[in-house]
């Protein structure tokens, strides 16, 4: 392994590029920031608690339909009110997947880049192996075999996300553990842990940041991706990937039933990653300051 910050690759490179690019539209980054908000309520309040109730009889219908501004589904079901309800489960399992894969970055990628010796040779093999394999690919897989499911597809893209995020804490760790103040805390006998906590990742505390807001979108998207082809939550459910999924029959009888929650996840996995660039720049200039 290297001892720099690892360029990033993929798709997370492409969403990166992307919002340093959409940020330089005046007025972005506030209309995202309101556009989380609205999506934090939806996540916490009900709004619409009858969004799973079935019409059969009424069946699908165009947007526009009396009651029902964007349609329905083949189910009867008012597209609005279930993109609504799909915001709990499209944000949830990719804010945990971050928080989680970020936790065993931070744990592990600290350990390696301050340790040094055989325990960085463990942590990086483990990476090494795991990164050479495609995630995506491999979450399909696991989720198939071990039957799917929304907090197994959630545990299974933690564990696929934490090497990323493992290398890049040991590649800034690696950067700050040579300089003067840190080495004269060893000089003042410190002990390793309180030096790690305390003197060193506050320092990589904006890369953090970043990668976490970075890693909620890719989440987003991937785990709409693992719903769209059945290894999400349960059919039937309110998501915005199942909804894409269903809403491919009926592109031409009421196409918002898939085109609405396929812009839903392109406009939050965007406005994540816009206001996680400002906080990072934020935090990097009260650093510098």
């Amino acid at each position: 392994m290297t001892t720099t910050v690892p360029t990033e690759t993929g798709l997370r490179a492409r969403l990166a590029r992307a919002s340093r690019r959409m940020r330089r539209v005046p007025g972005t980054v506030t209309v995202s920031a309101l556009l989380l908000l609205a999506v934090a309520v939806l996540v916490v309040v009900p709004v619409a608690p009858h969004a799973l109730d079935q019409d059969i009889l009424l069946g699908t219908t165009p947007a526009g339909t009396p009651g029902h501004p964007l349609g329905t589904d083949s189910l009867g079901r008012d597209v609005l009110a279930l993109t609504l309800a799909g915001a709990r489960s499209a944000i949830v399992g990719p804010l945990v997947v971050a928080l989680g894969s970020m936790v065993l970055g931070i744990v592990l990628g600290t350990l390696a880049g301050y340790r040094g010796g055989w325990v960085d040779a463990v942590i990086s093999r483990y990476v090494d192996l795991t990164l050479a394999m495609p995630a995506l690919l491999l979450a399909i897989v696991v989720a198939g075999v071990v039957g799917g499911g929304y907090w197994i597809t959630v545990l299974v893209l933690v564990v696929l996300f934490s090497p990323s995020d493992i290398r890049i804490v040991r590649g800034a760790v690696l950067q700050h553990a040579h300089r003067p103040y840190i080495e004269s805390t060893r000089v003042l006998g410190l002990p390793a842990w309180r030096v790690m906590m305390r003197h060193i990742l506050p320092n990589v505390r904006p890369l953090v940041l970043t990668t976490m807001f970075l890693n909620i979108a890719y989440a987003l998207v991937s785990m709409s991706g693992l719903t769209y082809l059945g290894l999400g939550v349960s059919p039937g459910a309110a998501d915005w990937g199942l909804q894409l999924s269903d809403g491919r029959d009926l592109l031409w009888t009421n196409p918002a039933a898939s085109v609405v929650p396929g812009l839903a996840i392109i406009l939050v996995a965007t406005a994540v990653n816009l206001v996680g660039d400002h906080l990072s720049e934020r935090l990097d200039r009260g650093e510098d300051a």
